[in-house]
Parts: C-alpha cells; structure tokens; sequence
C-alpha cells in the first residue's frame, strides 16, 4: 500500500507535505477550486499519496469543513477560498504609484479578550500593515486596494506622512533582509527540486512566504529584493499545475 512520503524535514528545512497539504495546494490552485475524486487520485500520485491515504485525507478534511462534497466532487470551503483569494493576492498585488502617504490604524477597540486580539492582528497583518507599537498600525499608501469597512468597528484610520525617513521606518517596521534571505533560499530550493513532491512542498512554502511579502513601493526596498522573481516562478508553477488540472477536464469531456 503506497502511503505519503516522509514526513521528516529535508535538508532545506521544509518538512514534506501531507496528504491534507497536497490537495489543498491543488485546489487552491484550481480555478474553480473544484475538482472530481477520480481526478484527484491521479493528481495526488506523482507527489507520492495514495488512494486510501487520499480518501481518508478527504473525509477528515470534508468532516472538518475545509472542503465540501457534491456528489463525488470536492470543492474548498468558503474559508480556504478566501485563503485562495488572498494567495492569488500575493502572486498579483495590486498596486499603484506612492507619493510619500502612509496608512495608520490606530486600535481604539478595549476589553477584547486574547482570541479577538489575536484575531485583529491576524487581520491587519493579512492587510499588509505592520505594528510601529501596541495598537499603531501602518504601512506606505501604495495598494490599490480599500480597508475593510469593518475596521472602523475598532479601530480609526487616517492618511499620514510620518517626519522619519521612510526608508529608516520601512526597515523598521518589517525584517526586509531576513525576508529577503529566506525568498532567496526558497527561490533556489523551488527550481532546484527534481522530484513533484519536493517541488510542490518547495512551492507551498514560497507562496506562504509570499503573503507574508509587505509589497513596499521600490524606492524603499533594498537592492535585488527577491519578491517579484519568487512570484514570477510560483505563477509559472501554478500554470503547469493549472495545465495538468485543465487536461483533465479535458479528458472528461471527451
């Protein structure tokens, strides 16, 4: 019976996925995030999971409710398509020009208990902001893109243009070299891998890291900053996988 491949940590680090991991990574990658049970059997065997593995995967995952089953088709749940979307976000940020604005939120929410706090950071993290000090929130003004209208129930925003040299408060506020350095490993590791499943494990990591990736206007990166390069393989890898998911579909047609 072939069952996944280890799970011990390689040399790089990155530990293999599970079965779990290997489908979401497919799905996720699917537009629509859909796909047939007899598609996944075949999908999920290059990176080393088999049929029983597969199935119990699925059934832990649909009891848990990270996917959902119509007739013998799984598709995400709402919660992982919006992880989709903010992935697909992190391959194609929205941007435009910057000129010299910050945004600031500034946390006026009180008695929240330890998961609700947890919970906002996690929010205006995933917003690309960064914590100057407990509740001051900020980032330059460069995505094209809204703050949700629910952030008002807890917090003030405003537009500013602080007096430090933003390129100064940019280093200070995210750890660009060490972002840098890691973008680079994954980069080597993700091109680097011969095997699916070290490719798909190396992949998995990198667009992770890559919605971690503050998206700051150039002028305040550092030199060489590695992110556009790591969005430039991992939207390529995503289009093979897309390639192989979309000749299946093909073939069903026929």
């Amino acid at each position: 019976m072939r069952t996944n491949v280890s799970t011990e940590p390689d040399r790089s680090g990155l530990r293999p996925l599970s079965a779990r991991s290997v489908v979401l990574s497919l799905l996720l990658g699917a537009h629509p995030a859909e796909l047939p049970a007899r598609d996944l059997v075949r999908l999920v065997e290059p990176f080393g999971v088999g049929g029983s593995t597969l199935r119990a995967a699925l059934s832990r995952m649909v009891a848990a409710g990270d996917l959902r089953r119509t007739d013998a088709v799984y598709r995400l749940s709402d919660r992982l398509l919006a992880r989709q979307g903010r992935q697909d976000d992190a391959v194609h940020p929205r941007t435009r020009p910057w000129d010299g604005d910050w945004e600031m939120v500034i946390i006026t929410a009180t008695g929240r208990g330890p998961a609700e706090r947890a919970d906002l950071r996690a929010r205006l993290a995933a917003l690309r902001l960064a914590e100057l000090r407990e509740g001051v929130w900020l980032r330059p003004a460069n995505l094209d893109r809204p703050l949700p209208a629910g952030l008002r129930e807890v917090a003030l925003t405003y537009g500013a243009r602080p007096e430090e040299p933003a390129g100064d408060l940019a280093a200070r506020l995210w750890p660009l070299a060490e972002w840098s350095d890691a973008a680079r490993s994954l980069l080597a590791r993700a091109t680097g891998a011969d095997r699916p499943a070290d490719r798909l494990t190396a992949y998995a990591a990198a667009v992770r890291h890559l919605l971690a990736d503050p998206v700051l206007p150039p002028e305040l990166l550092p030199a060489d900053w590695p992110g556009e390069s790591l969005r430039a393989a991992y939207a390529a890898y995503r289009r093979e996988l897309a390639g192989a998911l979309g000749g299946r579909r093909e073939e069903r047609k026929r």
